[in-house]
Order: C-alpha cells, then sequence, then structure tokens
C-alpha cells in the first residue's frame, strides 16, 4: 500500500516562503493569486498492513517524524491500495 502524506504550515503559522512564491506570481500577473502556502510530501510505501492499521500507523509516524506538530498540519491518503 502505497499513501501519500501532505505537510504544510498551520494557519496561523507565517509562511515566507508562500509569501515569497506568492509575491514572485504577482510579479508574473497573476494577480488572482490570494494565498500560497508551501508544505512537503512524502510518499510512503507499506508493506503487510491492513487499511486499519495504516489508519493507525501513517497518522503516528506524521506526528513523531515527519511533521512538527507545534507549527505544522498533516493530512494523509492511500494513492494505491
Amino acid at each position: 500500500m502505497k499513501v501519500r502524506i501532505l505537510v504544510s504550515f498551520k494557519d496561523s503559522v507565517l509562511d515566507p516562503q508562500g509569501q515569497t512564491v506568492m509575491n514572485a506570481l504577482h510579479t508574473l500577473g497573476y494577480d488572482s493569486v490570494r494565498d500560497v502556502r508551501q508544505g512537503k510530501v512524502f510518499e510512503v510505501e507499506l508493506e503487510g498492513l491492513s487499511r486499519e492499521e495504516a489508519e493507525r500507523v501513517v497518522p503516528e509516524m506524521a506526528d513523531r517524524v515527519l511533521a512538527n506538530p507545534i507549527i505544522e498540519k498533516f493530512s494523509w491518503q492511500v494513492v494505491e491500495p
């Protein structure tokens, strides 16, 4: 099973890289862009786990290793059964 984990700053945390990208987009004429948030994507291949076990293990991995729970949030999805 392959899962994709998306990690980004919490809404209350300043994202200077996202702001820089947004400013660059505005400079290039993309004035409809209202906000940009930068993040990380992890693709993790799991072996020998049921869907129920993955639902327990993946958030634990993300919370302990992949994201800083103080300033970041994460979401995840199965991309391959």
